[in-house]
């Protein structure tokens, strides 16, 4: 499992958006994948250990919303609209910062597959096996997924000119 663990780092760092609850997740999972390495069939190795990063993930997920029960603060609903200087309108709009506020505006399970696919550049069977859905509900969530991309990053263009 230790060639994967880059990828399985990658993967929950995307879905949890904080490196220490990444870092926790993963060693987490690779708990998990040492207890349960009987069930391991032989099959996919680097998809069996990311399924299970997802699933330690969406456990993260649901133990930090029992937990916390705060709202998400979002910097752009709060400020000011002329606070903004021509500096930090160029820096803001860096083309890496669009991609990644775009990623991370979309739906928890639109970004898992974009990760997966475009990130991790798994096959469709790979994302399949990972995510325990069949190959065609991969594609559609693919397709659905990189729509939202576009239009975001398009509003984003749209926005910023």
């Amino acid at each position: 499992m230790l060639p994967h663990l880059d990828a399985a780092y990658t993967v929950a760092r995307y879905l949890l958006r904080d490196d220490h609850a990444a870092q926790d997740v993963v060693q987490e999972a690779f708990l998990r994948a040492i207890r349960h390495y009987d069930g391991y069939r032989g099959a996919n190795a680097r998809a069996w250990l990311l399924a299970i990063v997802r699933n330690c993930c969406a456990t993260w997920h649901g133990k930090e919303r029992a937990e916390s029960g705060h709202v998400e603060f979002d910097e752009r609903d709060h400020s000011e609209a002329g606070e903004e200087t021509p500096e930090l309108f160029l820096v803001r709009w860096d083309t890496g910062d669009s991609f990644r506020r775009a990623l991370d505006s979309l739906s928890r399970e639109a970004r898992e597959i974009l990760v997966l696919r475009h990130v991790q550049e798994l096959s469709y069977r790979e994302i399949a096996l990972t995510m325990g859905i069949p190959i065609g509900t991969v594609m559609s969530r693919l397709g659905r997924a990189r729509k939202r991309m576009q239009v975001l990053l398009r509003q984003e263009l749209r926005d910023a000119g």
